[in-house]
């Protein structure tokens, strides 16, 4: 993609094509068909292939919108294990369908790794002020959650609700209770 600003309906166009993307990737999975995207995004296979010249490139526009959501500000919760619970998870919401990533986003981007910085940046000053409040044991740290609700957040779920009844049963056992 360009640097330079876009037209009103070229940047129109860019956030339907990604919003559509999120669809399908999340639908058919990584081998989802660009022409597909054009299609259901209302744009012709050109622009598509113009404003996303790579597989990696779509992916990786759909990676960032979607980092972007779970890393807007902090829960503003003066309870530290509501708003660690309430972050957590958008966190969760967030790896849901990331299996349809893996295999493009498992190279190790520039753009992975600041997604990733930034997720433990947001995620260690709200475990620390759990644990300072008591609610989350010290010996737990914000990377050993993390790797716990990304497996939860990956495995398959076949009863409806499960996945969320799942995340609450993790997030009891982490809270420590007076």
């Amino acid at each position: 993609m360009t640097d330079r600003p876009l037209r009103a309906d070229a940047r129109r166009n860019q956030e339907r094509i990604i919003e559509v993307a999120t669809e399908v990737f999340a639908q058919d999975g990584a081998g989802a068909s660009f022409e597909e995207i054009a299609r259901r995004s209302g744009v012709g296979s050109g622009t598509l292939y113009r404003r996303f010249p790579t597989r990696g490139s779509l992916f990786e526009a759909v990676y960032a919108e979607q980092a972007e959501h779970l890393l807007e500000p902090r829960p503003d919760d003066p309870d530290p294990w509501r708003a660690l619970e309430t972050w957590l998870r958008r966190f969760v919401d967030f790896i849901i369908g990331k299996r349809a990533f893996a295999e493009e986003m498992a190279h190790d981007t520039d753009l992975v790794r600041d997604v990733r910085r930034r997720i433990y940046a947001t995620a260690d000053p709200l475990v620390e002020a759990a644990q300072t409040a008591g609610v989350v044991p010290d010996d737990v740290t914000a990377d050993d959650i993390l790797r716990m609700l990304s497996g939860i957040g990956l495995a398959d779920y076949p009863a409806p609700g499960q996945l969320d009844r799942v995340v609450g049963i993790s997030l009891r056992g982490l809270r420590r209770t007076a």
